[in-house]
């Protein structure tokens, strides 16, 4: 058994793949709006603090809180994922899907998702493959939404599915049995 997984696994469980997601900037069309829309956001305050400077005094500082919030905007589509796998492991067992987080400015987190012969598995196709095994639902400013969870971002995602297909196999087969 795997260094630090004792008291995680269940008797017979074992690790099948181990992994992390991609650090890679994200190019894509929503990382591009946010891209656009910062841009916008930090022009105008920009040319906002241009204009109160030259009326004198300090109004012009204002702006510096609006100006860096569109910067921050900018970044957060293309730099956001990057940041957020620098923190986030992946694990596959025989049994269960393991999602791993550890951010500095929050506590540790370990999820783990049952992977049976019902689990709907997506892979997403692309340079970084995405193998997503389960939703979760969340709310933000009172509406509910749905984040897919899986193994985001991974450069073995065909192999890491393959393996989870025949754990799905293995799995129907012995329900037959």
């Amino acid at each position: 058994m795997s260094t630090g997984w004792q008291d995680i696994l269940n008797e017979g469980e074992e690790i099948l793949w181990q992994g992390r997601p991609s650090t890679a900037p994200v190019i894509s069309a929503p990382a591009l709006g946010r891209l656009v829309f910062g841009l916008f956001f930090a022009g105008f305050a920009l040319f906002w603090m241009i204009m109160a400077s030259l009326g004198g005094g300090f109004m012009w500082m204002f702006g510096l809180l609006h100006f860096s919030v569109g910067i921050g905007v900018m970044g957060s589509g293309m730099f956001w994922p990057g940041i957020k796998a620098r923190y986030t492991w992946y694990s596959l067992s025989n049994q269960r899907a393991f999602v791993a987080t550890d951010f500095p400015w929050a506590s540790r987190r370990l999820n783990s998702y049952p992977i049976g012969a019902q689990t709907a598995l997506t892979l997403e196709d692309g340079p970084f493959k995405s193998v997503l095994f389960a939703t979760e639902d969340y709310r933000v400013k009172g509406r509910t939404r749905t984040r897919q969870i899986g193994f985001h971002r991974i450069d073995d995602g065909r192999a890491v599915y393959d393996i989870m297909r025949d754990m799905q196999r293995a799995d129907r087969q012995e329900e037959r049995t």
